[in-house]
């Protein structure tokens, strides 16, 4: 029982049961940037630490977006839902680019916002500061009701309990995703009318099973294709070695177009990089695989005749707009359920085939050694550091357990990555300032794991370096950060290229709006805040460059940052 310094009871508040409500759940960090909406939460963490109840890890993030990125980090490593807390409107205005990327990625996270006093005056936690009038709104929730599965308004501290269960069973359930909570003070900081009573959580629904007489169909197209492909962009960790098993067995080429996880490990002998390309433009069947953009219709096809097939939670992708790749079957359910079936299915009818793959396996095998060679060529040092040197020595250096959170610059056909869940990259929504923050969240989930962000410069700044390596000092998180330095907003340039190479922006290398020079002297910067940082020009001082950073961050627990120019 909790007794005040006088010796009375202390009646538990609403902020008491929502944080032990969240613990009961799984989670086990409360990512938060704090404001005027906070006391209630504030004593209930307190209160907690007097009684040992169980709740979150709280984690100060001196910024909202950081601290979702965090958040989404943690989620990929553990598969288990996180919980941000935010001040009121403003705070939730800062979460929102991370958000989409939790929204699009199908991330699952308890996004909670206090809401200005509902009150002006009578009650206990009425409105008491000017701020309280001006950061009131209509619909606090309308912000993010686009890129959220669902949101509730605490009205009755007494459903907090249910509150919480709800959200967690909306966020979990698939395809998975955020939800947003708004808590006003009053109701947060009001007593309970019973005294608080452990949680059950609900039990989640069993994933979904594929209809087996369209597994069968797709197995009789495996068969009786000449060119069949697979394009896929993010898999569940233990779909990755039935999608091995699948390709190798049928020789079936895999294009991990846009991937933001390891899809197939890169040694694989089906493993035909990350672009559709060729492979595309000759197949007779594609197997869309977890990809929400398998390839770009304005840039390229599959020949007419080709059957399509998508498989996924979501092969719809019913919350994007429009999207309109053509489908001639459809097998909605986890990719793990759907290779698991389809191997199974694949087995029998396969035998009458073998002379077809035997020969198909051969053609692609002398494709894979011409790729191979080239790739080689391709990273060879020059006279400057370019970015496919440096994502080769990257990989050669970090080791095959290391886990790389990718912003963008990193060539993943350089840097090899063996095992699943050790390459996670910015989600399709692409909103910058993802990769330090999810590094960070990583780290915090996985405390003995060497955590290393590829970071482009923009994408640098864009993370809010100096809140991130505040929270990386703070809570004893060392990564190793790798700017990957061409001062320049590059997907700018590239876009402005794409369409005006030959006009007026053309004359100027498409680096109008897009030119970040002066470059900021970011390894300075991180110094100042007490980092490990080199600033690294030449290509023949990058391996040692990159080795002593590692043996900074594994052996002394350090953070270590290099600024590498890569003028590309």
């Amino acid at each position: 029982m909790a007794v005040t310094p006088g010796g009375r009871e202390r009646l538990p508040i609403a902020a008491e049961a929502f944080l032990r409500a969240l613990a009961e759940h799984g989670v086990d960090y409360f990512f938060c940037n704090p404001g005027t909406d906070f006391p209630p939460i504030v004593e209930a963490f307190s209160r907690a630490r007097k009684t040992n109840a169980r709740v979150p890890r709280p984690i100060l993030v001196p910024h909202e977006n950081l601290a979702v990125g965090m958040a989404h980090g943690a989620y990929l490593v553990t598969g288990r839902v996180q919980a941000v807390m935010v001040h009121v409107n403003v705070g939730t205005g800062n979460t929102l680019n991370n958000l989409t990327n939790l929204s699009r990625d199908r991330a699952p996270l308890i996004l909670a916002a206090g809401r200005t006093p509902i009150t002006e005056k009578g009650n206990f936690g009425s409105r008491t500061r000017p701020i309280h009038w001006a950061q009131e709104m209509f619909d606090q929730a309308g912000m993010v009701r686009e890129m959220v599965k669902w949101d509730y308004e605490l009205r009755q501290p007494n459903q907090v309990t249910d509150m919480v269960a709800r959200a967690v069973e909306v966020a979990m359930a698939h395809p998975r995703g955020p939800v947003y909570l708004v808590l006003p003070r009053e109701p947060l900081a009001a007593t309970l009318a019973e005294p608080m009573g452990p949680v059950k959580p609900r039990q989640q629904a069993a994933r979904v099973c594929p209809d087996p007489r369209t597994i069968a169909t797709l197995a009789d197209w495996i068969a009786t294709a000449e060119r069949p492909l697979i394009i896929t962009a993010a898999l569940p960790e233990e779909a990755v070695s039935v999608l091995e098993h699948l390709a190798e067995r049928c020789a079936i080429p895999v294009v991990a177009h846009n991937p933001r996880t390891v899809c197939l490990p890169s040694s694989h002998s089906m493993h035909f990089g990350f672009e559709p390309g060729a492979l595309l433009a000759e197949c007779d069947l594609v197997i869309v695989l977890e990809s929400d953009v398998p390839w770009i219709p304005h840039l390229q096809q599959p020949p007419a005749g080709a059957r399509v097939a998508h498989i996924g939670e979501d092969p719809f992708f019913v919350r994007y707009p429009m999207r309109s790749f053509p489908g001639d079957l459809v097998i909605q359910c986890g990719a793990t359920e759907a290779l698991t079936t389809l191997i199974d299915s694949v087995e029998p009818r396969i035998q009458v085939a073998a002379a077809r793959i035997a020969a198909r396996r051969a053609r692609l095998t002398e494709r894979m050694r011409n790729r191979r060679s080239q790739l080689t060529k391709d990273s060879t040092p020059g006279g400057t550091i370019s970015p496919e040197y440096l994502s080769r020595l990257i990989g050669e250096t970090i080791g095959e357990d290391a886990i790389i959170f990718n912003e963008y610059p990193l060539r993943a056909d350089h840097c090899p990555r063996e095992k699943p869940g050790t390459f996670f990259s910015l989600g399709p929504a692409g909103g910058l300032g993802w990769g330090f923050g999810a590094a960070l969240g990583a780290k915090l989930a996985k405390p003995d794991a060497f955590i290393v962000a590829t970071l482009g410069d923009g994408a640098y700044i864009f993370a809010n370096p100096l809140a991130g390596h505040w929270v990386s000092t703070a809570h004893q998180l060392p990564i190793l950060i790798v700017i990957f330095n061409n001062g320049r907003y590059g997907a700018v340039r590239r876009a402005t290229l794409s369409m005006f190479k030959d006009g007026a922006a053309g004359e100027a290398d498409g680096r109008l709006l897009a030119d970040l020079d002066p470059a900021p002297p970011y390894d300075a910067i991180a110094a100042a805040q007490g980092v490990h940082a080199e600033r690294v020009e030449k290509p023949t001082d990058l391996p040692t460059a990159l080795a002593r950073a590692r043996d900074v961050v594994v052996n002394e627990r350090r953070q270590a940052l290099l600024n590498v120019i890569t003028p590309y």
